[in-house]
């Protein structure tokens, strides 16, 4: 009895493969020996870089007030067209105060829709020993030109990741991306809804009121809660930003928790949020400057910062990172988020001891065990050896 075989399958596809290979070949043999170098004229290379700049030159074109305590800034490009960002993320400026050489985060309170119309707007609060804020608030004027990288971060509605409710919990400046958000909403570039609990010390603190107000007003998934903590008031919530108030206005059990505010808003949440037992994938954070070391008496120490063959002593206080030790003395050093998410700061702590706030530590495991540290988020407890990168 006879078989019938076919060629089929793998000797098939191998044939295929011979033939193709074969006819590559030839073709790489017939081309041009010169290989076209990419350039900046190629399209894709035109959107790639207006999409993501490594810097962007703005122009001041308006300053509103806010209440004295806060100022808000909008800037126009100068030049090529302002980068898209989604809503919730932020700009980092770079700036220079003296000697110094600085760079700080603040997030972007208008719409995505703007940075296509040609605007940005961020708001700068005023707050105690400010370094960079008192310096923006004090000398930043219309025309003034300022340099920004483009916009970053994770605080940002992700369909595939987060819950289609977000409760954004915010506190004092931290409203602006929240603000952002609200804006995007109404205009009907983001899909989710919006729960605002905006937590400050009394109504006269709460920035962007009459606009938040009148978006809740208008559109049915934004809802805005105010919740003051040191009065009592007819028409806001009175305490603070924490689980009951939390399930009171989150209506449904599938929310994500979005929050950005002061470094005491977190360290209030770390024991609040677990009464609610929402997984840590549905909660996420945006802060841009660590809280302080609280001492009552802050010790002086000295850091020896080699940057290559180089080396320089600076002074440095207990109650300051080593991020703003090296600003103070005129050390340039590459920084963007200010919390140790980015890792740009990333540098190698040859000798002495640093405190790192709980739950700041945002180092990769091998950086811990060669003794890397991010300086923006980490405070001296002794003389310190430090080579920067």
């Amino acid at each position: 009895m006879s078989k019938k075989f076919s060629v089929n399958g793998t000797f098939k596809d191998s044939v295929n493969t011979v033939k193709f290979l074969t006819e590559r070949n030839q073709f790489i043999k017939s081309a041009d020996a010169v290989i076209p170098t990419p350039t900046d004229d190629f399209g894709v290379n035109k959107v790639a870089k207006s999409l993501h700049p490594k810097e962007q030159q703005l122009v001041i074109s308006r300053i509103k007030e806010h209440k004295s305590i806060a100022k808000s800034y909008y800037f126009k490009s100068e030049g090529a067209p302002l980068a898209y960002f989604k809503a919730g993320q932020y700009l980092t400026f770079k700036l220079e105060i003296g000697n110094s050489v600085v760079t700080r985060s603040y997030s972007i309170a208008s719409s995505p829709a703007s940075a296509l119309k040609g605007e940005y707007q961020i708001t700068v609060k005023r707050i105690n020993d400010g370094f960079v804020s008192d310096y923006i608030l004090d000398n930043w004027s219309v025309g003034d030109k300022v340099i920004a990288y483009a916009p970053e971060g994770n605080l940002i509605y992700n369909p595939l990741r987060d819950a289609k409710n977000i409760v954004g919990i915010a506190g004092g400046s931290g409203i602006t991306p929240f603000l952002s958000l609200a804006r995007a909403i109404d205009e009907g570039d983001e899909a989710c809804s919006l729960t605002l609990l905006y937590g400050c010390r009394n109504s006269e603190e709460i920035l962007f009121k009459d606009e938040l107000d009148k978006l809740a007003e208008k559109n049915e998934r934004i809802n805005v809660v105010y919740v003051l903590s040191h009065s009592e008031e007819e028409g806001y919530e009175k305490g603070f930003v924490g689980a009951d108030i939390i399930k009171k206005y989150a209506n449904e059990d599938n929310y994500s928790i979005f929050v950005c505010g002061p470094g005491g808003l977190y360290k209030f949440l770390d024991t609040e949020l677990p009464k609610l037992n929402k997984e840590k994938k549905y909660i996420r954070f945006e802060v841009f400057s660590s809280g302080k070391k609280a001492e009552e008496e802050p010790k002086e120490y000295s850091i020896t910062v080699i940057n290559r063959s180089s080396e320089t002593v600076i002074k440095a206080s207990s109650n300051e990172t080593v991020l703003c030790a090296f600003e103070r003395a005129g050390i340039v050093v590459p920084a963007r988020c200010h919390t140790g998410e980015c890792g740009f700061c990333r540098s190698k702590l040859v000798s002495g001891k640093v405190y790192i706030p709980e739950g700041e530590d945002k180092r990769r495991i091998g950086d811990m065990q060669f003794s890397f540290i991010h300086p923006c988020c980490c405070y001296p407890e002794s003389d310190l050896v430090v080579r920067i990168n």
